[in-house]
């Protein structure tokens, strides 16, 4: 599984838009039909654990594992 610096920095080469910066990293993303993607990144430095980042995957990010890892 990722950890927390993994998807910070997913985020930052996959165009995601830093927009607040508290105890976590926020960020979203505006896609080309207007939607617009969150997510929240903890500022801590372990793994995320295996059922959370599968809702990160499918709710948050919307993209695959094979897409994030290229990505990252």
């Amino acid at each position: 599984m990722p950890g927390w610096k993994e998807l910070k920095r997913f985020c930052e080469r996959d165009d995601w838009d830093l927009y607040k910066d508290t105890d976590h990293y926020y960020y979203k993303k505006v896609m080309p039909d207007g939607t617009v993607k969150r997510t929240k990144v903890s500022k801590g430095s372990g793994e995320i654990h295996q059922h959370m980042w599968r809702e990160i995957l499918k709710k948050q990010l919307q993209v695959s594992q094979e897409y994030f890892n290229d990505h990252i």
